[in-house]
């Protein structure tokens, strides 16, 4: 009894010691201390085994088959391991990137002060601009990519690689919607590189690294998780379709790499969410897939993206309108308008169609449409699945090069308010670069001459003249011959940001 005793004793501290509670004891209860630590040590009775077959017409556990390339780790060598492995093959190929913009002259605030402007002058001292941030170079003749944000505006833009080597520059490629720019350096042997991966094949839950150059403290890695995918309306740029990481990302990480565990670039990061300035957490990166589609319109020589072109614009699905169309959730694109001959129209979309699906991929939302879009090529055919009065249609689509006008660009001069301004026809291809609907209408100011009639008046770039001296501006023609008829007083009608501005000028 005593032997007994002493033996349940032991067996209650190792199931204390290894958290096996009641089951372990009732074990020994039944086998003593011999069956207890056979069954610790996993050397079961045969009959024991054979009592935990499933009977032969006994259905199989439901649940899914574990992935074996994600795994949460486990045991104290595991936790051991060490990310560095990894950080020397990527982190020769992250960049850091600096950009520079001539000096230029301010606004006095004492301009138009005739006292004043004596003393200080209509200018400021002019004073330089410089922008920081990161790049990633994705292809060994030197082409790297960053965010346009960095090198906006720059008259020159540096690269500095991890080895201490410095290289000028030349922007190819810079698209504003998409927050991309890709810059090429020149150097006598092959550059470093991250390989590009497939975006679509993150899942939340994912280890990812960051590597960039926060605040300017040189080349630093981060580590964490996808938190979300295909974010939208964060408000950083007219891209809609962010991976969302927990991956410390500061000022300075800006077109930095974001990479998953084989290596691979996953996205390039853009922005972050923060009350402070600093990293709390929530930060962005656009897609690898994008940043592929980018990058082989640079290679074709390209110097701005070019979308194929679908034929139509698209509205969210709201509670209300997925009521409305007998579906169980909102989502999807809802076709609002289709341009005339085009695609969409040809290949039988119509307004009101709800697109769920394209090329077997679910589209949650424009935005999700918009980027479906932009990873394929122009020429390509997609095959969109559409709702259409409950039921769902399937429609083969050949996406297409966007028109352009015919007219081109035109410089007004003469005595006009609106001399010195760069004009052009709306068009589908025009309209795209400009990140405006397709569907837009009208004669566009693309840009305005410092210290012109048309600068002094107040016009701006993107302004759209919709109505001059009372009469509709439809074409380029239809201006050019307006201002040419000589007046005194000017009315004049514009739309900015979406709202009409109507002024009358005496010139």
């Amino acid at each position: 009894m005593a032997l007994r005793s002493r033996s349940a004793l032991v067996a209650s501290v190792l199931v204390a010691a290894l958290g096996l509670g009641s089951v372990a004891m009732a074990q020994e209860e039944q086998g003593g201390l011999r069956s207890l630590l056979g069954d610790l040590m996993g050397s079961k009775e045969p009959e024991a085994q054979a009592s935990q077959q499933p009977e032969p017409n006994e259905p199989a556990p439901a649940h899914a088959a574990p992935d074996p390339q994600r795994r949460v780790p486990f045991g104290q060598a595991e936790l051991q391991l060490s990310y560095a492995p990894l950080v020397k093959t990527t982190a020769p190929a992250v960049v850091n990137v600096y950009a520079s913009r001539k000096p230029r002259g301010v606004p006095s605030p004492f301009a138009g002060d005739p006292f004043f402007e004596q003393f200080f002058g209509r200018q400021l001292p002019p004073r330089a601009q410089s922008a920081l941030g990161s790049g990633v170079i994705v292809d060994g003749s030197g082409l790297i990519v960053t965010n346009n944000h960095v090198i906006k505006d720059a008259d020159e833009v540096k690269v500095a690689l991890a080895d201490g080597r410095e290289f000028e520059s030349k922007i190819l490629l810079k698209d504003e919607s998409l927050d991309l720019a890709v810059l090429k350096i020149d150097g006598t042997e092959s550059f470093p590189v991250i390989k590009v991966g497939d975006s679509e094949a993150l899942e939340v839950g994912d280890l990812v690294l960051a590597i960039g150059n926060p605040f300017g403290v040189g080349q630093t890695t981060t580590s964490g998780i996808v938190s979300a995918l295909a974010r939208t309306h964060i408000g950083v740029s007219d891209f809609g379709f962010f991976i969302q990481t927990d991956a410390a990302i500061n000022p300075g990480n800006s077109g930095g790499a974001l990479i998953d565990m084989r290596g691979n670039l996953i996205g390039i990061n853009t922005a972050i969410y923060s009350r402070s300035g600093g990293s709390i957490g929530i930060g962005f990166a656009i897609p690898s897939n994008i940043v592929k589609a980018v990058v082989a319109s640079a290679k074709a020589g390209n110097d701005y993206f070019e979308r194929p072109f679908i034929g139509a614009t698209f509205d969210p699905v709201t509670a209300p309108v997925a009521e409305a169309l007998g579906m169980p959730r909102p989502s999807g694109a809802l076709v609002s308008n289709v341009y005339a001959e085009g695609p969409a129209e040809k290949a039988g979309l119509r307004p009101g169609d709800v697109v769920v699906a394209m090329d077997g991929s679910p589209v949650e939302s424009p935005d999700g449409m918009g980027y479906r879009l932009a990873t394929l090529e122009i020429g390509a055919t997609v095959t969109v699945n559409v709702l259409r009065s409950g039921k769902e249609v399937t429609l083969p689509v050949e996406l297409v090069r966007a028109p352009e006008s015919e007219t081109g660009e035109v410089d007004i001069d003469g005595d006009s308010p609106l001399s010195g301004a760069k004009i052009a026809e709306l068009s589908p291809g025009l309209a795209q670069r400009l990140n405006l609907p397709i569907t837009s209408t009208g004669v566009i100011i693309l840009d305005v001459a410092s210290r012109s009639p048309a600068a002094q008046v107040g016009f701006r770039r993107n302004d759209i003249v919709r109505e001059l001296n009372q009469q509709p501006i439809k074409t380029a023609s239809d201006l050019i011959a307006l201002t040419k008829g000589g007046s005194r007083y000017w009315r004049i009608a514009i739309e900015r940001d979406g709202r009409i501005i109507q002024q009358t000028l005496r010139y």
